[in-house]
């Protein structure tokens, strides 16, 4: 009989720590074959409940945040998509990427829950941001990914 748990993962959509832990996560559960059912609830985390809706150059806010070069950036950012790649997602952000307020995809996460969606709906807004490059702070990009 299959343990029953829930897992309240508490994170961002602009962190790329946060759907490399998720992935992991999902592998996990996918390799106990049944063992453990799973319920994971997503939680919000704003990383920068500052940032205004038209983001900012992510280098220049890395550097201001934690004082880095953009060097050390870009050797960091090589090794986050190497982990990245290592659990099937595809991290192409790049010294040019933005970082955008998050608050409404969370409002929309929180939504998607109600509808027990919430997953999916994560999973759509780490590709928008992450691979594809999207604004998530965008209303049309949002609704486009809760289509």
């Amino acid at each position: 009989m299959a343990k029953r748990m829930q897992i309240d993962f508490v994170s961002d959509v602009v962190c790329p720590w946060c759907v490399i832990g998720l992935r992991g996560l999902e592998t996990a559960l996918e390799r106990l074959d049944g063992a453990v059912e799973a319920e994971i609830h997503f939680q919000p985390f704003e990383l920068n409940p500052q940032m205004p809706p038209v983001g900012q150059n992510m280098d220049e806010h890395i550097a201001e945040k934690y004082g880095r070069s953009a060097e050390e950036t870009e050797a960091i950012r090589g090794r986050i998509r190497e982990r990245a790649a290592s659990v099937g997602f595809a991290i192409r952000t790049n010294g040019q990427s933005r970082i955008y307020n998050t608050f409404d995809a969370h409002r929309l996460l929180h939504w998607a829950g109600l509808e027990h969606r919430q997953a999916e709906l994560k999973h759509a807004l780490f590709t928008a941001y992450f691979t594809e490059g999207l604004n998530i702070a965008d209303p049309e990009v949002l609704v486009a990914k809760a289509e």
